[in-house]
């Protein structure tokens, strides 16, 4: 996974990165509420660790900001040196989904993350999901609209599959490279802009079924489902989204 670790102590994130990273996550760290939030405001990540006592603002001010402003439920996990069953409380209905006192035990920690990353994606063990009238087949690796099997190439199902099980989060082309191509992150290319273009019409992402791909200027993309009776006005973004790759790509 992609984590963000919001710790001021250099050597305290030193030390979550090194338990992370021989599990094979990603962790990057920050040391104070504004640029934590600065990036993961801009950037994709799959959970968040935060420290309750930091220089610029709390550790509750910077989940609550979270909250308000990224709308998908990202795991967040506390991890301070406040213990008091007042703390606890606070952090969990301030919209934190598991606390832990430090200093962090490392087998501890990493079951804890891994337990809040199988609760925040339960579609990956099932075999058959449906997202509205769309109804996608693991094991056969095949999705059908209306009843109906979409012509897909296997990039094209890795890719949709992905943005389903993510959608509402706003997904940057290098986690969409990384996940879904397994690039690296530092790989200049128009790949992913050129297979959203061809997905937006390959699965009918329009009103009636209910989706679309909605681009973020700059940062990247995400599936949102769309009420119908008011989703007319937005086709015109997504033609517009279509115009501004086929310019890009000439």
């Amino acid at each position: 996974m992609r984590i963000a670790l919001l710790e001021d102590q250099l050597e305290q994130a030193q030390h979550i990165q090194s338990i992370l990273s021989e599990r094979g996550h990603h962790c990057d760290s920050f040391p104070t509420g504004q640029s934590f939030l600065s990036a993961v405001l801009h950037r994709s990540y799959d959970l968040m660790i935060l420290d309750w006592q930091i220089p610029d603002m709390t550790g509750i001010d910077v989940l609550t900001s979270v909250r308000a402003q990224i709308n998908w439920p990202i795991p967040v996990v506390f991890l301070t040196q406040r213990d008091s069953e007042a703390d606890i409380v606070q952090a969990l209905d301030a919209g934190a989904d598991d606390f832990l006192a430090k200093p962090a035990r490392a087998a501890e920690l990493v079951a804890r993350i891994n337990a809040l990353a199988r609760r925040a994606n339960p579609d990956n063990e099932k075999e058959d999901l449906k997202y509205g009238p769309f109804e996608v087949n693991t094991q056969h690796r095949t999705i059908t609209l209306h009843g109906e099997e979409l012509a897909l190439t296997d990039k094209d199902f890795d890719l949709t599959l992905f943005l389903f099980q993510n959608q509402g989060r706003l997904l940057t082309r290098e986690v969409l490279l990384e996940r879904v191509w397994g690039l690296a992150r530092d790989i200049n290319t128009r790949t992913v802009d050129t297979h959203m273009s061809r997905l937006r019409r390959r699965l009918g992402l329009n009103p009636e079924n209910g989706f679309r791909i909605k681009t973020i200027y700059q940062r990247g993309y995400r599936l949102e489902a769309m009420k119908t009776e008011a989703a007319i006005d937005n086709i015109t973004e997504t033609q517009v989204a279509d115009q501004e790759v086929y310019a890009q790509n000439g």
